[in-house]
């Protein structure tokens, strides 16, 4: 950081507050007058964002021994800056990584997985304070929220779909996928197609989840309940509905333009087949 922002470092002694004195007594004010009493909010960004409205509002202050506001004093501070690097400091731990033949990346003893596609590369690792971050050349590949244990497996289960997709018997074991809670009509859909095609079925579900690659899940939840509600249960159905929501145009969900829809066979009877039953009822 020292390099990043060009300044000069200054350590303080532990336990002793007169090392940093204005540090000390900002803290102190800030203390007295933003948290007394003791403010409650839902989590820390909020609680941020009242501290700053309070340190924007004191700077319409005039202190003793001062003519002019701090915010006029601090804008002939800022005056007198230099600009800022281009690209902010990264506060994090940077070390480079091997992907596993399970697709996963180990950090400071815990793995975090990232696609199938990237099984056996090498890849970067930002370890932030509540996220890690990885990466392969000049791409991020995959962010998870940071664990602190030991010896757990953080999964994304979106990185291991392709791979199911292709060894579709292995979707109910997966490890990946344990765990993965999705709405009631994500579970209805996969009934359906399996009732309807078997293994197959199973196949076109994993390609409805694939959406989430691309998708949020709200918007494909949606499409998901369009199409059981329209009874088009299929993943080209469900495809074309979720692209209509995105671009905010009405499906059109006919064979003549979507001739991968199921499409229903009626078979001309022959006068044969009636004989047949005539002479079954005769006997």
């Amino acid at each position: 950081m020292l390099s990043h922002y060009v300044i000069r470092d200054r350590y303080g002694r532990p336990g002793k507050g007169n090392d940093k004195g204005a540090v000390e007594g900002l803290v102190g004010y800030g203390r007295r007058n933003f948290m007394v009493p003791i403010p409650s909010f839902p989590d820390w960004h909020a609680f941020n964002a009242h501290l700053e409205e309070q340190c924007r509002k004191r700077q319409g202050d005039v202190l003793r021994g001062h003519k002019v506001r701090i915010g006029e004093r601090l804008k002939a501070d800022l005056a007198a800056m230099r600009d800022l690097p281009g690209t902010p400091f990264e506060a994090c731990e940077l070390q480079s990584g091997q992907v596993t033949s399970t697709s996963v990346v180990r950090y400071r003893g815990n793995d975090y997985s990232v696609p199938v596609a990237y099984g056996h590369r090498a890849v970067w690792i930002k370890g932030f304070v509540t996220r890690v971050v990885i990466g392969c050349g000049a791409e991020v590949i995959a962010e998870h929220s940071r664990s602190y244990d030991t010896g757990d497996m953080v999964f994304d289960p979106l990185h291991y779909l392709a791979l199911i997709e292709r060894k579709i018997m292995s979707f109910d074991q997966a490890a990946p996928l344990q765990g993965w809670e999705l709405p009631e009509a994500f579970k209805t859909l996969r009934r359906l197609l399996e009732a309807r095609q078997g293994k197959a079925g199973k196949r076109e579900y994993v390609q409805v989840l694939r959406l989430l690659e691309r998708f949020e899940i709200d918007v494909l939840h949606l499409a998901v309940k369009d199409a059981l509600r329209m009874g088009a249960v299929s993943f080209d159905a469900i495809k074309h509905l979720i692209l209509c929501r995105v671009e905010q145009r009405p499906p059109r969900l006919d064979l003549d333009v979507y001739p991968f829809l199921p499409r229903t066979n009626i078979t001309t009877t022959s006068a044969a087949s009636y004989m047949s039953l005539l002479a079954g009822g005769g006997a």
